[in-house]
């Protein structure tokens, strides 16, 4: 391909009337449902929810997007824990006829891709929503032949958590393989590989569970980059694509290697410093440590170092900071976070690289002496390799699986418990909650931020600012720059300020304008790339003023009485409150 599929798509999906919006950071933000953003739409929740968008109707992007779910299928051809998604948008605009007709465009006359190596599924039906009959009749008269069009129940219908916005879908599979396309489409055949599915949100599911016709429909589509830059180059593993041809050869170098035999040590270096290179360069800070994305970071970085061991590369080398520099000159020209935080990427690298490399050895003997015997892991040791060796548990399985042994996961889990527990469904990626995320407790938490925020530029200085926030229907937390730990008095102070805004009972505005224009007026912004030219800006009365998508109270007196529960380091330079509204 001589040009980027982004780029492609990105001209394509404009020169239809939609506006490019910039790709969101990583780290979602006010999503506690999440660690990580894992889908093209979960940015623009608010959005489908009925907020207005400021660059309108019709939309697209390309996604950074991490699913951390798959850490242990890493190795394989096809698996990537950071991936790309191509998506475009339609907010009540046009719907099923509009956005298959683009799709099929897009795939026959820019990508080349024969009608006949094509097939889609559609929404069979059921009791409550009929057979979806508009999609399938579109396709058929754009050339698919009805022997390319199955219907399926449970694998063309969405909704994200339990209630809320939902609908049909329809799925395009191309024909990976050099046999000859079989007339007949059977979606279960491996060889026919799934590359874009267009969402048609035109219902909504209620508690009782009820099905209503939404007033506006908005149609939701995503195409994995890393998949289809692989099918549209012919080749049936990922990692001989031109995604990472080069980072591949790269690590054949560095490790005196070919790829063919090394394939699954190969794999996962290369995928797991891509991943922490997009963490480590996100606007939120994240630094590795024992919790939350800092774990999964931290696990990352780990797993790759152990995987190069393997390869017997030099671990003492600057090894990680080749492979992370070449992967950040192949996207800083797309993600301008990576040219700001280059030298913060290699540092958290190597930093994490002399932590781990200090213990790996002495735990790695300390591994070896434990199973001299060939005995199973009981819960106590796994928890001491954690511990006092750094091992995460992960590792230790992975050490046992290559001998054949077991390990106590529960017991590990008991002995675990002063930590934070996280397994991998932390990380999964299902919405749950995530489209009825934004309740009415929820949006006074939200608002509440704006407050505390500005109350601790009072208290502490101008020069705090945002690193990041998590909100949940019990608390929230507001992670803040800031040098040191808060005295009784400045968190006092800070309450005060922010229960006296409450009882103004201050209105809470917003407008649209220009980023420039709202940068100019002071406006606050976390992360100022992940926003359009035209930006949503909300004020709080005269004490707060931020770029922000929302949702927010009407005015302050809403919200109850502030309070401060715990304050504590996040990270280094960043300080963690956790505060409830009672």
């Amino acid at each position: 391909m001589n040009k980027n599929l982004k780029d492609l798509f990105i001209d394509f999906f404009v020169s239809k009337g939609h506006k490019q919006i910039p790709s969101a950071p990583v780290v979602p933000e006010n999503d506690p449902s999440v660690l990580f953003n894992t889908a093209g739409m979960q940015p623009l929740i608010p959005y489908l929810m009925g907020q207005k968008h400021p660059y309108g109707t019709r939309l697209c992007d390309y996604q950074k997007c991490i699913r951390t779910n798959d850490i242990d299928n890493i190795g394989d051809s096809y698996h990537q824990t950071f991936f790309e998604m191509l998506g475009n948008w339609s907010l009540g605009d046009y719907f099923k006829d509009e956005s298959i007709s683009m799709s099929f465009e897009f795939l026959t006359k820019v990508l080349n891709i024969p009608v006949e190596r094509l097939a889609v599924t559609v929404f069979a039906g059921n009791d409550l929503i009929p057979f979806d009959e508009t999609s399938y009749n579109k396709w058929l008269s754009l050339g698919i032949p009805s022997e390319r069009i199955a219907r399926t129940v449970e694998d063309n219908f969405w909704i994200a958590g339990e209630t809320g916005p939902c609908g049909s879908d329809t799925e395009i599979f191309y024909f990976r393989s050099n046999d000859e396309v079989p007339s007949k489409f059977d979606p279960e055949d491996e060889r026919w590989v799934e590359i874009w599915n267009n969402v048609f949100m035109e219902f909504e599911k209620h508690a009782d569970g009820s099905i209503t016709e939404l007033p506006a429909k908005n149609v939701d589509t995503g195409m994995g980059l890393e998949r289809t830059v692989a099918v549209l180059e012919g080749v049936n593993d990922n990692y001989l694509s031109s995604v990472w041809k080069d980072v591949i050869k790269l690590i054949e170098e560095i490790s005196n290697l070919p790829y063919e035999g090394n394939e699954k040590s190969m794999r996962i270096v290369a995928d797991h410093i891509r991943t922490a290179v997009f963490i480590l360069a996100d606007p939120a800070g994240i630094k590795p440590s024992n919790t939350d994305q800092g774990y999964v970071l931290r696990r990352l970085i780990r797993r790759a170092i152990r995987h190069a061991k393997k390869l017997g590369i030099d671990i003492n080398s600057d090894w990680e900071e080749k492979i992370a520099i070449k992967i950040m000159d192949k996207y800083e020209s797309y993600y301008q976070e990576l040219k700001d935080n280059h030298s913060v990427v290699l540092e958290g690298l190597k930093n994490e690289k002399i932590k781990f490399n200090r213990t790996l050895e002495k735990g790695l003997r300390e591994f070896d002496k434990v199973t001299k015997d060939n005995t199973d892991i009981d819960g106590v040791t796994a928890f001491h390799l954690f511990d006092t060796f750094g091992f995460p548990i992960e590792l230790t399985e992975e050490l046992a699986q290559d001998k054949g042994l077991k390990v106590d996961i529960e017991g590990y889990k008991q002995k675990f418990k002063e930590h934070q527990e996280l397994s991998r469904t932390a990380s999964q990626g299902k919405f749950k909650g995530g489209l009825a995320g934004s309740g009415e407790t929820e949006t006074k938490y939200h608002t509440a931020t704006h407050l505390l925020n500005a109350a601790l530029k009072l208290v502490v200085g101008p020069e705090v600012h945002q690193k990041g926030s998590n909100i949940t229907a019990e608390r929230m937390r507001f992670d803040f720059s800031c040098d040191h730990k808060l005295s009784d008095e400045e968190k006092q102070k800070t309450e005060e300020i922010v229960n006296n805004w409450i009882k103004e009972d201050l209105k809470v505005t917003v407008e649209e304008m220009n980023k420039a224009d709202a940068i100019k007026s002071g406006a606050e912004c976390m992360f100022i790339e992940k926003y359009p030219d035209v930006v949503t800006v909300y004020s709080i009365g005269d004490v707060s003023k931020e770029l922000c998508g929302g949702p927010h109270v009407k005015s302050t007196g809403e919200l109850g009485h502030f309070k401060i529960v715990k304050e504590e380091a996040s990270s280094q330079g960043v300080r963690r409150i956790k505060a409830i509204l009672e």
